[in-house]
Parts: C-alpha cells; sequence; structure tokens
C-alpha cells in the first residue's frame, strides 16, 4: 500500500504520452492530448502558428495554424493550446491540439508525434496522472469514466454528482469525524492517568454509532447504484401462449422477438436493454412455463425458472381469455406470488372479465390498452429501490461497497470494546484500520494492482 502522492509529480519514466481524445470515426472536429516533459518541445517542431506574433506559446491561449510533419509538409489546419506542468488537467505540461475529424489526418497527426519521440497513452493514462499528481481523488477519477460510459438519465445524474464532489466531501467528513474519535481514544494512552470521563465516554460511543449508521446506509445505497450501473432486471414470464413475446416487442419498441399462435414457441430467453423512464433496463422474455413440452422447451423452461429468481422484478402475465385463468394462477402460486412480481392479465380486449383483483394490471398487447399503467406501475417498482439522485451519496462502485462494509466491520468491533472497556489501544487499532479502509476508496492510500483495474477499464485518450 502507498500513501497519496501530494505533490505533482511526473509518470514513471518521465515519457510524453499522446492519444485521440475523441471518439474514432468522422466528425466535425477531433482532438488529441499530449502530456509529459517534452510536450511543449513537441508543439514547437509540428505547429506553425498563422499570426507571426503567437510564435510564443502563451499559456492557455488558443493559437490558429498548421500542424506538419518530420519533413515540414503540411498536414492539416488545426488549433492548439499549452498548458503549463501544474496547472493541466494531468498536472504535467500538456498540450491540445484540434483538427479535422476524419480518421486519416488524426492518425497522421499522431503518428508525426509518436515518430518525434512521445509513445501512445495507455488506457486510462491521462486520468491516471491527474489522480497521482493529486488534481482528483479516486472516486472522481471513477466518475469520470461513468460519466463517459453512462446511456441513461439516471447513470448520467449519479454519475455526474459524483464527478462535483459530494460523495467525496461526504466520505472525508466521515473519516474526520473517526480522526476526532481517535485522538479522544488515544490521548487515554498517552495518559492513563487520565480516563475517559463516563460522559465523555458515553458522546463517543453515540458519535460512533451515528457514524456506522451513516456508513451502513451509504453501503445500503449499493442496491440502488447497481441497478443504475448494471440495469435493473425485468423477466417477463408465464404460462406458453399468454402473451410474453408479443409484451416484450411493445415494450421494446420492435418486432425482436417471434409470435405465433402456436404454444411454446420460445424455447429459450431473449434480452434486451432498453431505457425506461431515465433508467436502463435489462428486459428478458423467458420460454413459458407448463408441464408438457419436449426436451429442449424443458431446459428452455429451467432456465425461465433462474432467470425469474434472479430478476428484479417479474412481469407474471396470464390469458385473459381462458376460463380457467384463476386457477392456473392459484396453481402457478409458488412461482408468482412474490413480491417482485407483476400480474399483468392479457387479451383485454377479447375478454369478459372486466373485474380483475386490486393487485392485477389487465392489458391488451393487441391494441396496447392500458400499456402506459403498466409501465407507469414498472417505474413506481423501480423508483421504490432507488435512493435520492441528487444527493451524490449513492455507491454505485462494487469494490467502494466492498471497502464500506470493511470499514464497517471494524466500526462494529471497536464500539463493542468501546462498551466492554477494553484497552484503548486495542479500540485505536480498530478505528485505524475502518479509516484505511475508507482511505482506499477516495485513494488517500492506495494498491497499484487495484489502480491497473480501475484504469485499465477506461477508454484510450481519456
Amino acid at each position: 500500500m502507498n500513501d497519496r502522492i501530494n505533490k505533482t509529480t511526473d509518470n514513471s519514466d518521465n515519457e510524453t504520452i499522446v492519444a485521440v481524445i475523441t471518439p474514432p470515426g468522422e466528425g466535425g472536429i477531433a482532438a488529441l492530448r499530449i502530456a509529459g516533459k517534452r510536450s511543449l518541445s513537441l508543439l514547437k517542431r509540428h505547429f506553425q502558428p498563422i499570426a507571426k506574433k503567437q510564435t510564443k506559446a502563451i499559456p492557455f491561449l488558443m493559437r490558429f495554424g498548421h500542424f506538419i510533419d518530420a519533413d515540414k509538409n503540411i498536414i492539416d489546419e488545426v488549433m492548439a493550446v499549452y498548458m503549463p506542468h501544474g496547472k493541466s488537467y494531468t498536472g504535467l505540461e500538456q498540450i491540445e491540439i484540434f483538427c479535422h475529424g476524419g480518421r486519416q489526418v488524426v492518425m497522421l497527426i499522431q503518428d508525426a508525434i509518436i515518430l518525434s519521440g512521445a509513445r501512445m497513452a495507455e488506457p486510462g493514462e491521462f486520468s491516471k496522472l491527474a489522480f497521482l499528481n493529486g488534481n482528483i481523488d479516486l472516486t472522481k477519477a471513477e466518475s469520470v469514466a461513468e460519466i463517459i460510459s453512462a446511456n441513461t438519465k439516471s447513470s448520467f445524474n449519479s454519475a455526474r454528482e459524483h464527478l462535483t464532489g459530494a460523495y467525496s466531501e461526504h466520505i472525508g467528513m466521515l473519516r474526520e469525524a473517526l480522526i476526532d474519535i481517535i485522538a479522544e481514544v488515544e490521548a487515554s494512552i498517552d495518559y492513563p492517568e487520565d480516563e475517559i470521563d463516563p460522559k465523555e465516554k458515553q458522546k463517543l460511543q453515540s458519535d460512533l454509532e451515528k457514524i456506522i449508521s451513516q456508513i451502513k446506509e451509504l453501503k445500503d445505497s449499493y442496491k440502488g447504484g447497481k441497478i443504475i450501473q448494471e440495469g435493473y432486471k425485468i423477466a417477463i414470464a408465464g404460462r406458453p401462449n399468454a402473451g410474453k413475446s408479443s409484451l416484450f416487442n411493445l415494450l421494446l419498441k420492435q418486432n425482436r422477438a417471434l409470435v405465433t399462435p402456436t404454444a411454446g414457441t420460445t424455447r429459450d430467453y431473449l434480452s434486451e436493454t432498453i431505457e425506461l423512464g431515465g433508467y436502463k433496463v435489462e428486459l428478458i422474455d423467458t420460454a413459458g412455463i407448463r408441464k408438457s413440452g419436449g426436451v429442449i422447451e424443458k431446459e428452455g423452461q429451467k432456465t425461465a425458472q433462474r432467470i425469474i429468481n434472479s430478476s428484479d422484478l417479474v412481469l407474471w402475465m396470464y390469458d385473459l381469455t381462458q376460463k380457467n385463468w384463476k386457477s392456473n394462477l392459484s396453481k402457478d402460486n409458488d412461482k408468482y406470488n412474490k413480491s417482485n412480481n407483476i400480474l399483468v392479465g392479457n387479451k383485454l380486449d377479447e375478454s369478459k372479465n372486466t373485474e380483475l383483483p386490486y393487485n392485477h394490471i389487465a392489458i391488451s398487447c393487441k391494441t396496447k390498452k392500458a400499456l402506459p399503467d403498466l409501465k407507469k406501475e414498472i417505474l413506481l417498482r423501480i423508483d421504490a429501490t432507488m435512493p435520492d439522485l441528487t444527493s451524490g451519496l449513492i455507491v454505485t462502485s462494487a469494490r467502494h461497497k466492498q471497502k464500506l462494509h470493511g470499514a464497517l466491520s471494524k466500526l462494529k468491533e471497536a464500539l463493542k470494546k468501546l462498551q466492554t472497556n477494553e484497552t484503548p489501544e486495542l479500540t485505536a487499532f480498530d478505528l485505524r484500520l475502518a479509516i484505511n479502509e475508507i482511505d482506499e476508496i477516495t485513494g488517500k492510500v492506495y494498491n497499484e494492482d487495484i489502480l491497473g483495474k480501475i484504469f485499465s477499464k477506461f477508454c484510450i485518450g481519456k
């Protein structure tokens, strides 16, 4: 484990790195970033400003000119900006070049810079440098990747709140509160004749219980945070020919699943990701569950049961036109009668059953009648599992959850020792172990292997 570097530092080999920082493909503009000790010299070698008065690179001044290769051939008209050491995103001397967004021109510029002595940046290397140089903590670095990969409103909102620092500030506040408690406990170690006053001890216990409660609340928010990142899993299940594939297609807004009057058409499962009310939703069309059917269909039914058991929500469908739908539901009780299920009666347009139990929703996949009501109920179920997205205090990382769990365990041990009058050295030791877990979240203390895993998930250029 290493302490967080607090002063500006270069990459290990003092290399200068370069990468395209805009998505691949054709567009109006593309951008490249250069970072390292040779950035300014590379700019001088390859950039010719149009304005003669702008030959000197002035920090943060965008200049217009030509990018030239080693043989002085003009590659493109570009804009370039210089950022000095200690005042850039990475903390190093940094250049950003904006050129036309063609595939070939971008590669020619990047290749020319590499031939002049820079090397290709690794995935996430710019952000890793920003972290190592103290410009951002680890939670903000991770939120950069979340912002880039966000494909729904909810995932973007949570990543944005992390990036603005509310999450880091809350973690820092908890850390400072623990340090205050440690100071009180360790005072009794340094001055054993001054035992902790009973009232002061009661206050320490109360303060520690509050911190434990806050950390538990933060850890528990991962249930919603995981849904934000990975999606809310909804299985469409029921007996054959209930309209599962039709509903799947309707929610997907395309004919993805095969729909026929023949029972048992879906023998495996289909899965698609959609956005529903700003949430990422994994929608799964499962095989119809019945006792009959061939070997392949029965295997599909086993898979369907596993999906049902692992889903966040199950839309259990049945056919309202069948006279025995009530008795069928009674037989299916062990499969559908769960808190995370919505009972959906289909073929409302053909049915005479107009009165249904309060916890059922009747729809028509053919006419789309009451489909908005079903979507509304689905969103209500999702909302009920989600924390406040505007608070910024949502754990979306499994790594953070693990560290919070570790801190929580040590704090509970410290509280128990405090309550049973064990030696203050042991209490302080547990408290310091808890702080160490918290420090790994923000990166005050970090492991090189963990850094490698985190930044390897970033795209090249970030």
